[in-house]
């Protein structure tokens, strides 16, 4: 089965295509443009690269959240209006998951010296708080460690520091949260840049393991209030 899979919930945005799990292909941004005007356009596009015919696609796919309130709307949308054009099922992921599913060479690396590979995917989330989830990779299997969760950076902390294992950090917020957790004794690397961000190639990998739903029941997992509803109820 193919299928086409959406990233939008942070400053990236990305579309891939896979087949039976195997990547076919990607095309990734990080332009900062509005990802109403991109992600259909990048679609359309890496399809007809392709010479896929949007009727080969089985199952669309997107990140739902935690992120970006406006992105993961807009890629929630996008994904809507693709499968009930197309009448086929949606998936929607978590994009801590998504993310901790493309470190699979970095797993395999720590099988190598009988090790388990540590992935802490962090997302900004402002107001002193980051978007976070634990993951621990061991014989090629993806275990998670923690629900999805918005945390302030000191509890993160000494979450870590029990496990006393490196941490490979990952995600749009790795960057920012680096040096805080290197000054208070957390043992951890960053990747560059295009193992760390988001992409729609671990929103693929995601949906294999998930359950197809109809189009209808997709909603966006937003883990806090907007500022909008905060407003409204303040």
């Amino acid at each position: 089965m193919k299928i086409l899979a959406i990233e939008s919930s942070a400053k990236p945005a990305s579309v891939a295509v896979c087949s039976d799990g195997d990547l076919m292909g990607q095309y990734f941004q990080n332009s900062g443009l509005t990802h109403s005007r991109t992600l259909l356009a990048m679609a359309d596009s890496l399809l007809k690269n392709l010479d896929i015919p949007i009727t080969d696609i089985g199952l669309v796919a997107v990140s739902h959240g935690p992120g970006s309130f406006t992105g993961v709307r807009i890629g929630a949308s996008a994904v809507k209006g693709l499968a009930w054009g197309l009448d086929i099922p949606v998936c929607g992921v978590s994009t801590l998951e998504a993310m901790a599913l493309q470190t699979q060479e970095s797993a395999e690396y720590s099988a190598l010296v009988g090790a388990p590979a540590y992935i802490c995917p962090i997302m900004d989330a402002r107001r002193g708080q980051v978007y976070n989830a634990l993951f621990e990779w061991q014989g090629g299997t993806l275990t998670r460690l923690c629900d999805d969760r918005a945390i302030a950076l000191e509890g993160l902390a000494s979450e870590l520091r029990s496990y006393d294992a490196p941490w490979l950090l990952i995600g749009d917020g790795a960057m920012m949260s680096y040096d805080y957790l290197v000054a208070v004794g957390i043992s951890c690397k960053v990747p560059p840049d295009l193992l760390r961000l988001q992409t729609a190639y671990g929103v693929a990998l995601a949906a294999l393991k998930s359950k197809p739903i109809s189009a209808i029941s997709l909603e966006p997992s937003y883990l806090r209030p907007s500022q909008a509803e905060r407003e409204y109820k303040g």
